[in-house]
């Protein structure tokens, strides 16, 4: 068994930016950092985002409006950052409050600045094998895992569990894509999917991405398979100082042994997300500064 090592991965790719934008004349890529609310969870990605881009020698402008926020305010908020030349990607960190519709606000931002991938355009652009848009960055971490890793897709049975807007729909395009790595055949499973393990057994690839804390049992596992976990769960652990341990979708200990290669949790796909958001900014800048 092969452990994919996505931190290992997603320094080279923080690597390559580094030297690419060193190399840039004049300003650097900006991306704005848009947290709304005091979400533990996001308050920590936005921050590790924050330290990425200045890692890279990127500019990154975090902005933090009250989460009493309301629809109107931070639409105009986008409008602002739409038409601000100094800004080539923004990013809404989710979830957001109750009073906010997540979708209207990812289709509010402009489809050239849209580094998380997730507007109408770019999902579209996906689905029309269109490379010139953004693709959504943990589907798009998940791809580059599996290409480092020297997993092609082509004539493998590729397992999804999950059709969330976030990963299982894209990644599902994306392994679909008639292009190099990826024509795969793609089955993708949810909570109205009925014998989920007949189904995942079948699978040469699986990606996990449910949001079930170790939902996937070694029984589910055809032995020699790759697995995806994309997961990230906090599970109640009084051993541990902070009261809580973080685990996948997988229950490692168990399926790992039968797997030919398989992404720890954490240290897997996670640091591949914020690696690929900033490569995602990176190709704004470059669209609107053509060298």
């Amino acid at each position: 068994m092969e452990l994919i090592d996505g931190n290992k991965i997603a320094a080279e790719v923080v690597a390559e930016l580094k030297a690419e934008v060193a190399s840039f004349k004049g300003r650097k890529p900006c991306i704005a950092l848009v947290r709304v609310g005091e979400d533990p969870a996001s308050v920590s990605y936005v921050k590790k985002k924050e330290m990425t881009a200045a890692a890279i020698g990127m500019e990154s402008r975090v902005i933090l409006p009250p989460e009493s926020i309301s629809r109107v305010e931070l639409l105009a908020l986008i409008d602002q950052l739409n038409n601000d030349s100094g800004v080539d990607g923004i990013l809404v960190q989710s979830p957001m409050p109750r009073q906010i519709d997540e979708l209207e606000v990812f289709r509010r931002i402009a489809p050239d600045k849209d580094v998380d991938g997730l507007g109408t355009m770019n999902l579209g652009k996906v689905a029309q094998d269109d490379d010139t848009g953004f693709v959504s960055c943990t589907p798009a971490g998940v791809m580059l895992l599996l290409a480092r890793s020297g997993v092609d897709l082509k004539g493998k049975h590729v397992v999804v569990i999950g059709r969330s807007l976030l990963v299982g729909k894209p990644v599902a395009l994306l392994a679909l894509q008639k292009k190099a790595g990826a024509n795969g055949t793609v089955t993708i499973c949810h909570s109205g999917t009925a014998n989920l393990p007949a189904l995942t057994r079948q699978a040469d690839v699986l990606i996990a991405a449910i949001g079930r804390p170790e939902f996937i049992t070694a029984d589910m596992i055809k032995p020699g398979a790759v697995v995806i976990d994309v997961g990230m769960n906090r599970v109640a652990d009084a051993s541990k100082k902070s009261g809580y341990r973080l685990t996948g979708d997988v229950h490692f200990p168990s399926v790992s042994p039968l797997c030919s290669k398989i992404t720890p949790v954490p240290g897997g796909v996670g640091p591949m997300t914020v690696a690929m958001l900033m490569k995602n900014t990176v190709k704004a800048y470059r669209a609107g500064h053509p060298v």
